[in-house]
Order: structure tokens, then sequence, then C-alpha cells
């Protein structure tokens, strides 16, 4: 077994029916670029009826039929937000969280203390949440996952990565290993992909490897690690 494998994300996830709300964070290979990227699947009609939708630089889940909306309270959200030289992607309000904590001193872990995963049980969804920091020329970037301990969801379990920026390389995380009743939360260290030094490759290609009945909206974010520059895709199902 190779552990420093770099998967090409199609491969890991065509065919897989539903990994739920995944996130991306890396750097293109030629080291110029910071890599962010945020999709969303859903079963229900409750859960399908969502757009991706920007509002002054930050990304949010809204209503595609508001006459709709079952209950808004776990899927209508900020997706992406900046505070200063952070950019904060998660798959909940915690990014509001994360937000409120940076910006008031505290640390990507110290913010989502306050946090566990999403009340839905028998499924009980992890939360994941990502947070790049532009410094030096450079970015760093944590991820976190919030699962339930047990079956009951008596107590959480809280896993928090930290990376350097790597020239071709982003890890990447998901809320389920596949679909099922209940269903299978995400296992293990987030998964080693590629990322492609073209936004419109990448995002094709991600887009394409999703499951075409159950995905809905896919964000995709580069930035220009020197000066700024940001390149953006914003895919919606629902149109």
């Amino acid at each position: 077994m190779n552990i420093y494998k770099i998967n090409d994300i199609a491969e890991l996830i065509r065919g897989n029916s539903y990994v739920g709300r995944g996130i991306v964070i890396g750097k293109t290979a030629d080291g110029e670029k910071a890599c962010t990227a945020y999709f969303i699947m859903g079963r229900s009609a409750n859960s399908r009826n969502r757009i991706f939708k920007e509002h002054g630089g930050d990304l949010y889940t809204e209503p595609f039929d508001a006459s709709k909306v079952e209950d808004p309270s776990l899927i209508i959200y900020a997706a992406v937000r900046e505070a200063g030289n952070r950019l904060i992607v998660t798959n909940g309000d915690q990014t509001d969280t994360v937000y409120d904590g940076i910006t008031s001193g505290k640390s990507f872990g110290e913010a989502l203390k306050s946090r566990e995963f999403e009340p839905d049980a028998p499924n009980l969804t992890p939360r994941i949440s990502g947070m790049l920091t532009f410094e030096n020329d450079d970015f760093t970037y944590e991820m976190s996952i919030l699962k339930s301990a047990d079956a009951d969801g008596t107590a959480c379990n809280r896993y928090t990565f930290s990376y350097p920026s790597l020239n071709g390389l982003g890890h990447f995380i998901h809320t389920y290993v596949c679909d099922g009743n209940p269903i299978p939360t995400f296992q293990g260290e987030p998964e080693r992909v590629a990322i492609l030094d073209s936004i419109d490759e990448f995002t094709n290609s991600l887009w394409d490897a999703l499951d075409a009945d159950n995905k809905i909206s896919l964000y995709v974010r580069y930035t220009d690690i020197k000066s700024g520059k940001i390149e953006k895709r914003l895919i919606n199902k629902n149109k």
C-alpha cells in the first residue's frame, strides 16, 4: 500500500451513489493557485431543492423553490466565507461559528469546540469544515470532522488535520462513505487527491464523476497565491 499515493478524485467517487457533501482543499501542480471546492448531494426532495448562490464573494445554499422548503435548518447556510486572510468552507452553519471564532481571536479548532455532528438521527451526519490561511506568498490549511462517538449520538469525536500546501496535492473529506440506512459516515484521514492546473478541467472532472441522480451543486474557487486574483466556477443542477 502506497500511503503517499495521490488519487484522481473522479476515480474515488465515480460509481458511488452517495458521498454526501464534500470539501477539497489543495494547491495546483504549478504551485501558483490555491484550490477550494465544495459540493452537495441529496436524496430527499427537501435536500434536492437547493442551489448555490454568491453574495458579496461568499457562497450560500438557497432554496430553488421556496414554496417547497420543508425544514431549512440543516440545508440553508453560508458554505464559504472570507475572514481577512482566511477562507472558510463547511457543510453547515458552523461556517458562521468558525468565522465568529476566528475574528474574535480563536483558532480553527477552538472555534469548532462549541459544535458537534448534525442532529439528524439515525444518520448523525458529520460536520466537515476547512480553512485556508494565506500568508508569506503561500498558504496552509486545516480540515475538521465532528462525528458521533456511537450510534446513539451520546458524544462527539473531534478530528482536526493541519497541512502545508504542496504542489499538485489536495485533501478531500466528505460526509459519507456511501449510501445506506443509516448512512455510514466518513472514515479515516482526508483522502489525498490531485489538484489540476486548469480550474475548468478540475471542475468538469469532479462534476461529471458525481452521481447524476443525487448531485445538486458544485463550487470551485482558484486563488492566485501571489496576486490574490480569484477564478470561480459554480454549477447548479437546478436551473
